[in-house]
């Protein structure tokens, strides 16, 4: 069995997408979950009920 190794990015960011395209739905039982889009939804509504206010 080969051992790889995988350092990252530069940031949580980018290495956070370099597994998310490495670690696919189907590789695992575990849930997986687009934190991006989770983050980017949350800063949207908060933006959207700033702006209400």
């Amino acid at each position: 069995m080969k051992t790889i190794g995988l350092i990252g990015g530069m940031s949580w960011e980018s290495t956070q997408t370099y597994y998310r395209l490495l670690i696919q739905g189907e590789d695992t039982d575990v849930p997986l979950f687009d934190t991006t889009a989770i983050h980017a939804q949350q800063a949207v509504e908060a933006a959207l009920a700033t702006a209400e206010s």
